[in-house]
């Protein structure tokens, strides 16, 4: 594998330009989307959406000039077809257009959702609830999956604790490492993981279905300061779905220590001695508005695209 390395130089030495193609993930096939269990990707953006507000750079201009379509803040359906359920991971605010999505072309089983599981407390994770209020929905104690921690920060701030005292959303306490069983072949379990916990903590989540498994974090600080080895994790499942929030140092006009992501190509960095059948598992996630490979065809996704890796894009299922 020694042949990666200099292209991975050459990745990190790619401008930071906009095109206006989209790349496409060909081998989740046809006939695999038909699968009557799977996770779908609803959005892939960071936090804060793609464009990003009051952002006047080339990339989100693009949005705007129509050369790139926008796209969602990250976030996963998982649909069971055969028990006419369907779940969200991630509350964002871009939550009423992909409920619609999990109704209009997924599942409409006469539920706005089955359940929610949240990752963590930051902006684009959780901020969605709101939508469940009296001032939306006024849903009726919708089951919302949380950590501990994250229970408590929902049950003692507004405006939050007031969707708990309405009844509008029910907290479900999770446990990190602790399997959540949702049907009769398909288990959810949170995995704890090191981020800028300021007021809850922060998990993935591992899902589980027939025959294959799903990876989930979309955020994290840094995979060294994690005690587990993420490349073994990703061994682990058939597909893995990691924060690509940024693609490299630099990107932004700040401290980035304050805001501490894996690189894209610190990521290809870990996996570029492991085997094609490891690293095609990645599928990069949750990126910010200023990374090159939001872009629809950028062409440092073409170097990485030929190492094996993947950049989810909305629409994408998995089958379970």
């Amino acid at each position: 594998m020694k042949c990666i390395k200099p292209l991975y130089l050459l990745l990190c030495l790619v401008c930071f330009n906009c095109l206006n193609s989209r790349t496409s993930n060909p081998d989740l096939s046809t006939n695999e989307s038909e699968s009557k269990l799977y996770v779908t990707v609803l959005g892939v953006a960071q936090d804060a959406g793609f464009p990003q507000i009051d952002c006047d750079k080339p990339c989100c201009q693009s949005v705007y000039s129509g050369e790139e379509r926008p796209k969602m803040v990250s976030c996963l359906g998982l649909i069971d077809l055969q028990e006419q359920k369907k779940w969200l991971f991630d509350a964002t605010p871009h939550i009423g257009e992909q409920l619609q999505i999990l109704k209009s072309q997924h599942l409409n089983n006469g539920k706005v959702v089955d359940a929610v599981f949240l990752t963590h407390a930051h902006m684009g994770h959780y901020t969605g609830l709101m939508q469940f209020g009296r001032e939306a929905l006024n849903a009726n104690r919708l089951p919302v999956f949380v950590m501990p921690k994250m229970k408590a920060f929902l049950e003692t701030n507004q405006p939050w604790k007031q969707l708990v005292s309405f009844g509008n959303i029910d907290l479900k306490a999770l446990k990190a490492d602790s399997v959540q069983v949702l049907g009769p072949h398909v288990k959810v379990m949170p995995i704890q993981v090191p981020h800028r916990d300021e007021f809850s903590e922060t998990v993935g989540f591992r899902i589980e279905g027939k025959s294959k498994s799903v990876l989930f974090i979309p955020d994290i600080d840094k995979w060294e300061l994690w005690e587990r080895d993420i490349v073994n994790e990703v061994k682990q499942v058939d597909y893995a779905l990691l924060d690509a929030t940024f693609f490299k140092d630099g990107e932004v006009d700040r401290p980035m220590a304050e805001i501490p992501h894996p690189f894209i190509a610190e990521t290809i960095r870990l996996f570029e001695n492991e085997p094609l059948e490891t690293r095609s598992k990645i599928y990069f996630i949750h990126f910010n508005h200023t990374n090159p490979a939001l872009q629809a065809n950028h062409p440092v996704k073409d170097s990485i695209l030929k190492l094996g890796f993947h950049f989810a894009e909305e629409g994408d299922r998995f089958p379970l």
